[in-house]
């Protein structure tokens, strides 16, 4: 049986994934094969490690049985059909991306990058930034999502004793429901935190950021695509807004000629928020262990449904 990799995996890892595969599983690794050759190694595999092109879906795949997604999202394959099991990488990218949102935000409120741009400069200005500064310390939070992401950013949140919501519009323990609910809280809001599934497309809309609180700040790990892009940067720009935690764009990479690079009160974390120390290998290690639970007939880890997006 055929594994395809699709991720460029080093050679250390490349080995030690070859080591602890079963005996009757071969793995062919698309960067190691020459372009033309790609989608038919993909299309033959039985097994399937990995995010390859949405378009390589186009024909039948007669012998994929199960699919280990090397993200947490995967709202890009919506309408792919196969017959395979498909896992994703679960709460695997969760911590790194609730840090890297408390991160932002701590900077924007604590004027860290300007300072960092006054240190590049060899420029002190000192006592006038004090007053510009913000503190974390009991702000009112509503996150919206009520997963893995979402989770881990409220435990975080109540190291600085936030009072801290929730919205989804299926989970029956979330605190808020629906747009028209969360219009009625933003504008008592202090931070929007968005980790919403690109499924949620237009969820953060022109009339939810018109509603939020004044000087406010939006933080978006979730999908670029979940916020009405336009408007949040007429809010940044008219100061309505007090500024930005961005890790996703609706378009990536951010086109140059985007307002999003230039606004002093915006921070851009280019989608790194999920990066973390050997991503790689624990991807290969998940999928080493459905592989197991897999061929042993056991339930997998991180199931999902692509139609359903989760």
């Amino acid at each position: 049986m055929q594994l395809f990799v699709n991720p460029a995996l080093n050679d250390t890892l490349k080995a030690q994934l070859e080591q602890q595969l079963p005996a009757d599983v071969m793995a062919v690794f698309r960067h190691d094969l020459p372009e033309t050759a790609q989608q038919a190694a993909f299309q033959s595999a039985d097994f399937v490690l990995g995010n390859p092109p949405v378009t390589w879906f186009s024909d039948d795949m007669p012998n994929m049985k199960f699919w280990q997604l090397d993200s947490a999202g995967f709202d890009g394959y919506k309408q792919v059909q196969v017959k395979a099991s498909i896992a994703n990488m679960g709460d695997y990218f969760a911590r790194p991306c609730a840090e890297t949102m408390m991160a932002g935000i701590l900077a924007v409120y604590r004027c860290i990058p300007e300072l960092t741009q006054l240190q590049h400069r060899s420029e002190w200005i000192g006592a006038p930034i004090r007053d510009r500064t913000n503190s974390l310390w009991q702000k009112r939070v509503v996150i919206l999502g009520t997963g893995t992401i979402g989770q881990a950013v409220r435990q975080m949140l109540t190291g600085f004793a936030c009072e801290t919501r929730m919205l989804a519009r299926t989970d029956p323990h979330a605190d808020l429901h629906s747009v028209e609910e969360l219009i009625e809280a933003v504008p008592q809001t202090d931070i929007l935190i968005n980790c919403l599934p690109g499924t949620a497309t237009g969820f953060v809309s022109a009339e939810v950021i018109a509603a939020m609180k004044p000087g406010s700040l939006y933080a978006n790990v979730g999908r670029g695509t979940t916020t009405d892009e336009p408007a949040l940067i007429s809010a940044l720009q008219s100061g309505h807004l007090g500024g930005a935690v961005l890790d996703v764009t609706a378009k990536e990479p951010l086109p140059a000629d985007s307002p999003l690079w230039t606004l002093p009160t915006v921070l851009l974390t280019q989608h790194t928020g999920g990066g973390q120390p050997n991503e790689d290998a624990g991807k290969v290690a998940q999928f080493l262990r459905n592989l197991s639970r897999f061929r042993a007939g056991q339930p997998l880890e991180n199931t999902v449904e692509l139609e359903r997006g989760y």
